[in-house]
């Protein structure tokens, strides 16, 4: 498991004091808030400290530690943080999207696998997994109807899917 996560890209500043903001790639602000640093590279590196957080039009509005200037804060444009995943307390049940990609999707009563999670995107009230497998690449909602266990650690997640919902559609089926 990767032990720094991408937790956003620095887009622009903001005002002239050395603020940023970050367009978060993980839960959003509230996730950033609760960080105490940043780092500038995908295997940790050099720390920043968080001075200040704060939501701001979907994005984080952020104060670095050292940052002071308009000119200081220029230098982070366009550049990926990344958080350690050390410094977050996931509730009980929740993982890092990072750890459920490359899961094996298992059919939980038969033991049949349908093919590895290759996606997740959020577009409504559940998480969507993209299953990538021997028909080609579908569409799973992650919901307890379908969904009957995850175990990032073992590769796994166990589903009960409806009829159909991992077959190839045929010419003449709709989407």
């Amino acid at each position: 498991m990767k032990r720094y996560l991408e937790a956003g890209e620095f887009v622009t500043t903001h005002g002239v004091t050395g603020e940023l903001k970050l367009y978060p790639w993980s839960d959003g602000p509230e996730l950033i808030a609760l960080l105490p640093r940043l780092y500038l590279s995908p295997d940790g590196g050099r720390a920043v400290r968080l001075v200040s957080v704060r939501p701001h039009k979907g994005m984080c509005i952020v104060r670095l530690d050292g940052v002071d200037s308009l000119d200081a804060a220029r230098s982070y444009v366009r550049r990926v943080a990344y958080f350690d995943r050390e410094d977050v307390q996931l509730p009980e049940g929740r993982y890092f999207v990072q750890d459920v990609l490359g899961c094996r999707v298992l059919d939980a009563d038969t033991g049949e696998e349908y093919g590895e999670i290759v996606n997740i995107t959020h577009p409504a009230a559940c998480d969507i997994y993209t299953v990538r497998g021997k028909g080609g690449e579908h569409l799973f909602p992650a919901v307890d109807e379908f969904l009957v266990s995850l175990d990032p650690a073992a590769g796994e997640v166990r589903v009960r899917p409806i009829p159909g919902m991992f077959t190839p559609m045929e010419n003449g089926d709709e989407a």
